[in-house]
C-alpha cells in the first residue's frame, strides 16, 4: 500500500473532529477531551489593573480560541516554567548573551518575545512528538531522546525512521542463508565465522576483537543457537540510550550518548534505503545542490550498492563527522551472505563518557559519502566541490574530503 503524510497539521485536525463531534484516539481528541479544556502552552502576558494575565492556548483547540486568563486559574507550573525561561532566554539573545537583570513590574510583553515564545513552545511540543514517534518505530529497548537547546529547527519534514534496509524494487537485500550453526554452545569448531572462513569477531565479554577491515559473521536465524548467543550482537540492535541534539557550531543535528560506552562496543547499525550505484551517482548530483547527502558505498567486495540514508534511516542518520572520531565502521554479514550487500555496524574505537558526541571518519576504509544537515561530506572519487570541515579535532585534516 502507498502511503502520503497528512498536509493538515494535527491543531487543524483536532480543530475539525470538536467541530464535527469525532473523536480520534491517535490525535489526541477522545470522549474526555472532546469538551474539555487543558493548557498546551502559553503565549504572552500583561498586567491590567495591578493583575497578571497569561494568554492561553488550549491544547486540541484552535488558535482563535485563545484566551487571557488570570494567574490563578492556571494549574501548570512546568508550562510557567517554560515561558519564563523562553522569555529570558530571547532577552539573553538579544543583548549577546550578557547577564540580564530579569524585571518583574513589566505591564506587557513586547511582540517579538511573544512570538519567539509561541515558536518555541510549538517547537517543544513537535521535539517531544518526534521523540514519541521514534521510540514508537525502534526495535531495540534503549531509548532514543530529542534536544534542541540551540535554535528554533523542528523535526526533520522528510526523513522515516526504519530499522533494517529498505531495498529500492529490484533488490534483495535477503539471499544466501539457508542453513545456520549447529552449535549447542557457541562458538564451537563449526560455528558461523569459522565455515565462513574467519574467526569470531566477539570475546567473552561480547567485545569486538578483530582489526578494522575484517569481516563479522554473526549467528543467524537458522541457526540451533538461541538469542543468548555471545555471537549474536549486532542483530539485537544498539544497547545505549541516545540523544539526538541540536549542534552549537553549525553542524546541524548530531548524536550523544547518555551512557558509558566501553571500548570496542557494538552502538549501532547504519542503515537506509539500498539502491545501485548508478542511482546513486544521480542522487548525489542532486544532493550536491541541496548541500546534504546521505550515501555509503557498500564496497567491501564490489561498488555495485549503495545505502542511501537520506530520507530513510535510523539514529545513525545524525551521528557527525571527526577526523578523530570514536567508532568505526565494519561490515556484518548475518541473514545474508552477499558480498555485495553487508550490514554496516559502528563500533566504539575507545571509552566514550556519557553525554559525549557520537562521531566517524566519513572517509574511513569502507566508510561513506555523506553529510550532516549543514556539512557536505563529499566522496574525492566523485568530484565534489572540497568542503570545509567543522569537526573541532587537532587533527583536523581541514576538509571532509
Amino acid at each position: 500500500a502507498w502511503y502520503v503524510p497528512c498536509l493538515a497539521s494535527l491543531e487543524t485536525l483536532q480543530e475539525l473532529c470538536r467541530k464535527e463531534n469525532l473523536t480520534c484516539k491517535s490525535i489526541g481528541i477522545t470522549n474526555r477531551s472532546l469538551k474539555s479544556y487543558e493548557v498546551e502552552y502559553l503565549c504572552d502576558y500583561k498586567v491590567e489593573e495591578g493583575k497578571a494575565y497569561y494568554l492561553v492556548k488550549w491544547k486540541g483547540w484552535p488558535e482563535s480560541s485563545n484566551t487571557w486568563e488570570p494567574r490563578k486559574h492556571l494549574n501548570c507550573p512546568l508550562l510557567l516554567q517554560n515561558f519564563l525561561r523562553d522569555k529570558n532566554e530571547y532577552l539573553s539573545r538579544v543583548r549577546e548573551g550578557k547577564a540580564l537583570k530579569v524585571r518583574n513590574h513589566v505591564k506587557a510583553l513586547k511582540p517579538a518575545i511573544a512570538d519567539y515564545i509561541v515558536k518555541k513552545a510549538k517547537q517543544r511540543i513537535a521535539l517531544q512528538r518526534w521523540k514519541e514517534e521514534l521510540n514508537r518505530k525502534k526495535n531495540h529497548k534503549a531509548m532514543i531522546l530529542v534536544e534542541n537547546t540551540v535554535d528554533l529547527e523542528g523535526p526533520p519534514l522528510d526523513f522515516y525512521y526504519i530499522n533494517e534496509y529498505k531495498p529500492a524494487p529490484g533488490i534483495n537485500v535477503l539471499n544466501g542463508i539457508t542453513t545456520g550453526c549447529e552449535c549447542a554452545d557457541c562458538p564451537a569448531e563449526k560455528c558461523c565465522p569459522k565455515e565462513a572462513g574467519f574467526i569470531l569477531a566477539y570475546n567473552k565479554r561480547k567485545k569486538l576483537k578483530i582489526q578494522p577491515g575484517l569481516p563479522i559473521y554473526e549467528c543467524n536465524s537458522y541457526c540451533r543457537c538461541g538469542p543468548d548467543c555471545p555471537n549474536r550482537i549486532v542483530q539485537k540492535g544498539t544497547p545505549y540510550s541516545l540523544c539526538i541534539f541540536r549542534t552549537n557550531n553549525g553542524r546541524g543535528w548530531g548524536v550523544k550518548t547518555l551512557q558509558k560506552i566501553k571500548t570496542n562496543s557494538f552502538v549501532m547499525e547504519y542503515v537506509g534505503e539500498v539502491i545501485t550505484s548508478e542511482e546513486a551517482e544521480r542522487r548525489g548530483q542532486l544532493y550536491d545542490n541541496q548541500g546534504n547527502t546521505y550515501l555509503f558505498d557498500l564496497d567491501y567486495d564490489s561498488d555495485e550498492f549503495t545505502v542511501d540514508a537520506a530520507r530513510y534511516g535510523n539514529v545513525s542518520h545524525f551521528v557527525n563527522h571527526s577526523c578523530d572520531p570514536n567508532l568505526q565502521v565494519f561490515n556484518v554479514f548475518i541473514d545474508n551472505l552477499d558480498l555485495r550487500l553487508p550490514r554496516i555496524a559502528l563500533f566504539s574505537t575507545r571509552t566514550i563518557k556519557a553525554g559525549e558526541e557520537l562521531t566517524f571518519d566519513y572517509q574511513m576504509k569502507g566508510s561513506i559519502d555523506l553529510t550532516s544537515d549543514s556539512a557536505e561530506g563529499l566522496s574525492p572519487s566523485k568530484k565534489r566541490i572540497r568542503t570545509v570541515c567543522k569537526c573541532g579535532a587537532v587533527c583536523c585534516r581541514g576538509y571532509l574530503n
